[in-house]
Parts: structure tokens; sequence; C-alpha cells
């Protein structure tokens, strides 16, 4: 079987090269993560209704979950949230299927309930943040539909595209753990860090400046003095985050928009600026790959909430992200690769319209001694494609 993969040199130096990188991440916490994480959460308990019900995955996508910001009223060692956050489930969903009725809206405020108190645990549910489906009826007998037993390849869904990169620089990496650590190291020990962690990295040449935003919970600070500790603490945390993964030149700033005479820092009651007019939706924060990367080429197709069998939008950007990164990691010589899959509706969706594939190599190394291998691992990721649809049903592959 062959496949259009076309393979040519990237007519551009590499990022890590440019003068210029600009590299962010919207934390877990923030609204519009908030938003994807719910949807992808849906979505994947969804897919397992489904497959538990009648074997298979059925029509649905939950790729349009709005949030409302709520308001808060912080205050050191305890405040209260004055209107809650409202969060909307929109999408379409089969609700009727030879003969059954599936429990579908109560399976999606299940899923966010858990996901929520997983997340963004001082959210009180009901109190502080109330959510509500609209889900509408969607059809059973859609095309395609991927079953259990993986007997055929489903017929893309539309016409679109997925990007993805790798290696990613140092600023990239440095961006990528410095809020994930946060979240999860730091925040083990710190319980007055917030989720909502964003954080923005610009590099020129070799200066690396890392802007962190981190909500700190009020009920966890006694005062003025604890709030300016944690907040150094934070800056010392990123700097050696950044430290392990740079020998460039880095500063690193901690809420910058703090004015301590006046009284104006960034404490919440929840952890997130949700409350506090922060509106979110999904899809306006981190691609496939976990960040926003104006140096790179961008799809800006919502990953998260869309159906796994056969929405391009969704697999195309998840697949393409995972070859680049085993092509980098199984080809030596690679020092920049783009990858590009383009879809046509009703076509296998292991046969894109095109794979383009391009790349800079190292000093020494040429395309054409490259290109063999390049094409046989694009090859072999495309004839997997279904793998990605386990892997995100069962939760293995990150969507934001």
């Amino acid at each position: 079987m062959s496949r259009n993969i076309q393979m040519s040199r990237l007519d551009r130096i590499a990022v890590e090269d440019q003068s210029v990188e600009i590299v962010e991440r919207k934390g877990i916490g923030h609204p519009d993560s908030i938003c994807d994480g719910i949807a992808e959460s849906v979505s994947r308990a969804l897919s397992s209704l489904y497959l538990d019900r009648v074997g298979r995955v059925l029509h649905y996508n939950t790729d349009e979950t709005q949030l409302v910001a709520g308001r808060a009223s912080p205050a050191f060692e305890g405040g209260e949230v004055i209107e809650p956050i409202y969060i909307l489930i929109v999408g379409r969903a089969t609700k009727d299927y030879d003969g059954q009725t599936l429990p579908v809206d109560s399976t999606a405020l299940r899923a966010a309930r858990e996901y929520l108190a997983a997340e963004v645990p001082e959210l009180e549910w009901g109190t502080d943040v109330v959510v509500e489906t609209r889900l509408g009826e969607g059809s059973g007998d859609l095309q395609e539909v991927f079953s259990e037993d993986g007997a055929t390849v489903p017929m893309a869904n539309d016409t679109s595209f997925g990007v993805g990169h790798a290696p990613l620089t140092e600023t990239e990496q440095i961006v990528q753990a410095a809020e994930r650590d946060l979240n999860t190291t730091f925040a083990a020990n710190n319980p007055q860090l917030g989720p909502d962690v964003k954080v923005m990295g610009k590099r020129e040449d070799d200066q690396i400046d890392i802007t962190v935003a981190a909500a700190m919970i009020d009920q966890y600070l006694a005062d003025f003095e604890e709030y300016k500790s944690s907040v150094t603490a934070v800056k010392e945390f990123v700097t050696g985050v950044a430290r392990d993964r740079t020998d460039r030149e880095v500063t690193v700033q901690v809420n910058t928009a703090d004015d301590y005479e006046k009284g104006a820092i960034y404490l919440t009651t929840t952890g997130t600026s949700a409350e506090q007019g922060d509106d979110g939706s999904v899809g306006r924060g981190n691609r496939a790959n976990g960040l926003i990367t104006p140096n790179r080429p961008m799809s800006m197709e919502a990953t998260s909430g869309k159906n796994p069998v056969n929405h391009i939008g969704k697999i195309y950007n998840l697949l393409s992200t995972e070859i680049a990164e085993s092509v980098v990691s199984e080809v030596s010589g690679i020092r920049d690769l783009q990858v590009r899959l383009l879809s046509q509706i009703g076509r296998p969706i292991d046969q894109p319209h095109i794979a383009d594939i391009k790349t800079v190599t190292d000093e020494g190394t040429q395309l054409d001694e490259v290109d063999a291998e390049i094409q046989a691992i694009v090859d072999r990721e495309l004839a997997n494609v279904t793998d990605v649809t386990r892997q995100v049903i069962d939760g293995e592959i990150s969507t934001f």
C-alpha cells in the first residue's frame, strides 16, 4: 500500500537558531484549559459508555464546552465565592441506539464532576461551579465507526489537517516543564498555589525570559508576607527547572501585575482566574502538544472533546506530533522536523491526502541519507493510526 508521503528540507532555519522565540502554556486551572479538560474527560467517558453498552464508539462531539466566569471575594485565611462559575457542556451525542436509551447526560456530568474534583479541588460542585449539559441528538448510524475488534480503518469525517513538530527547543521544554512541575511537584508541598498557572517564555538570542502568572489560594496564606514568600518560592522553583534544561541566561518573573503598595495581588479563593471574570472556551488555549508556539505552524482545530474515531481535527494533530517525536527519537541527525497531515473527507484515515514532512538536519547530515528511514517511520505510524483512538479513550495521550 503506497501512501502519499512527501519529504523536503524545511525552508527556514531551525527554531532553536532563530533570534526570537515565543512559547506559552496555559496551566491546568486556566479557564480555557478547564474547558479543554472537561470536554476531553466527557469525551473519554462517552466513548467508554458506548463501548461498554454497544461495543463501538457512536457519533458524538463535546468540543464546544464553554465557561462563564464567576465572582469571588478573596481574603487572607479564606474568602468566598459570590457568584458561581458556570460551565456549559455543548455538543452532539447519540442517546438512543438499537432500542437502547443511553445515559449520555448523566455520564457527561459525572465525568465533569470527577475531573474538577481532581484538577481544581477548591471548586465546590454546585455552589462555586454550576455545570449543565446541552448535548443535542447525534445520529447512531454515521458512516464508519470504531469497534473493539478494530477490523476496519475509519473514513475521515472532514477535509482538514494536523500539525506536529519535534524536538522541543529549550524554551519549549522549560515552559512545558515549569507549568507541569509547579502543578505537581511544587503544589504537593505548597497548597497555596492554585492550578491556574500560566507560563510565557521569550528567548532573544541566548537570553530566556520566563513570565509566570500563578494564582494563589487565600485560605492557605495568612498575610502579605506569606504571599510574597510564596511568589519568591515559585520564582526559585521555576529558575531551577530552567537551569536543568539550558545553559543560556535565564530570568524568571512571577505575578508581574502585583502592586504591593495598593494591595493588588493575584489572590484567589478557588485557585483559578475563572472566579474573577476570566471566561473560557475549548480550543483557545494549548495546542495538541500542550504548548502555544507562534514560531511553528499550528492548527486552529480544538483537539479536546472531538470524537477519537474519525475526527481529523483530533486524530491528525495527535498523530502528527507522535510521528515527529518518533522520527527524532529513532533517526539521528535531525535538528528540526515538521509534520503536516492533510485528510480528505471520506478517505481512510491511514491514507492522508498528503503527509508533508519537512526537516532541518544537523551539519554533516544530508536529507537523502535519512529520507528512507524517515518515510518508513511515517508509513508505520500511519498504518497504526487506530492505536491513537484507543490511547485517547484510555487517557494515555494528553490533548492540551
